[in-house]
């Protein structure tokens, strides 16, 4: 993994303007960075890359864990010998100057304490998303592990519909959802599990609550796992008893929407021409009001990745790239709808990981 590392250390020095300027050393925290550039995944502790080599800075609780995990070199901190004390040592050896930092996720707090224990470094230089962008394409291996969390879900999916019935409690419906993602092999959650029926499905982001699902519901399942760091995210609508025409009507755009957006993604075009495609039917259809999120995200080692999928999103899909299509509209009081793929760009359209059937499916 240090391949990553040094591939960070060269593209921030390449910013700098002078030789003079360039960084000597750059300092990771992000847990999700952590993994994808010393394949550690116990997101506890730092990561110190300089010029010369490669550091994982983490306690007793994952040092073994960690060289398993890395072909970073280890240190173990500990209350005689702090991290702040491992830093020093480092700079004060090879001379160190110039530290890159994560700004976007880093506290005050932290930031402050670095400082004060590294008078010798002159120049801190904030990263921006310069670190995380390294994550925006996925390689085969990355994509590989995103359809295997996928299918996790369309496993677990297709035994939920087996089990759900009027008089499930939305919490009932969460738990057995998650139970089944972990029975066939998810290693955790990648987000809350939503469940949401009747006019609760109308909040885009709803907690479960203990409202027992009735006839004529629908029931928004907005789900995901991870497997081997990589998360899945899919959702999907289904219908209890007899619906109205209207509940009908609504699907039924919804659906003709995504497969809009499913038509023209592919390397090439902006985030905000993805989202439009879809934006256009559900304004057309008089419901331009209700659908106030983006269209997608990028997914990975994080369940919210860059770029996105949104209005006005500048942001050029390219090959390898792994976003959600998921579009929505959302009655206020009465209820909602909303339909997502995991779908991974190609050059000339995008490959749909999930399987899951998308049609109504209406629940006796």
């Amino acid at each position: 993994m240090k391949e990553y590392a040094l591939r960070l250390m060269s593209r921030l020095r390449s910013m700098e303007k002078s030789e003079s300027e360039q960084i000597d050393a750059v300092y990771i925290t992000d847990p999700y960075n952590m993994r994808y550039l010393s394949g550690f995944a116990g997101g506890e502790g730092a990561l110190f890359i300089t010029r010369k080599q490669c550091v994982l800075i983490t306690d007793s609780r994952y040092t073994e864990a960690a060289g398993a995990e890395s072909d970073f070199t280890v240190i173990e901190e500990n209350r005689s010998r702090r991290r702040e004390t491992i830093l020093q040592e480092i700079c004060q050896e090879e001379e160190i100057r110039v530290i890159a930092y994560e700004d976007l996720c880093l506290t005050v707090a932290a930031f402050a304490k670095l400082r004060e224990n590294l008078p010798m470094v002159s120049r801190w230089v904030p990263v921006g998303k310069e670190a995380d962008s390294l994550r925006r394409i996925k390689t085969k291996e990355e994509i590989a592990l995103l359809q295997h969390a996928e299918a996790i879900g369309d496993t677990a999916f297709k035994d939920l519909l087996k089990i759900l019935k009027t008089g499930m409690t939305e919490l009932e419906v969460a738990a057995e959802l998650e139970y089944l993602l972990k029975k066939h092999g998810a290693e955790r959650l990648s987000f809350e599990t939503i469940a949401a029926s009747g006019p609760n499905s109308s909040m885009p982001h709803a907690v479960p609550t203990n409202r027992k699902i009735a006839e004529g519901d629908y029931l928004t399942l907005d789900f995901g796992c991870c497997y081997q760091g990589y998360c899945s995210d899919m959702t999907r609508t289904v219908a209890f008893g007899t619906i109205t025409s209207h509940q009908v009507e609504l699907y039924d755009t919804v659906l003709r929407a995504q497969k809009a957006a499913l038509a023209v993604i592919r390397s090439g075009i902006t985030g905000g021409e993805a989202d439009l495609a879809a934006r256009e039917i559900i304004e057309g259809a008089g419901y331009g009001d209700y659908f106030g999120h983006a269209l997608g995200h990028s997914v990975g080692l994080f369940i919210h990745e860059e770029p996105r999928l949104g209005p006005g999103v500048q942001d050029i899909l390219e090959p390898g790239m792994a976003v959600t299509v998921e579009p929505g509209i959302y009655l206020p009081g009465k209820y909602g709808v909303r339909i997502e793929d995991l779908v991974v760009v190609t050059e000339n359209g995008c490959r749909n990981l999930t399987s899951s059937p998308k049609e109504l499916i209406i629940l006796d």
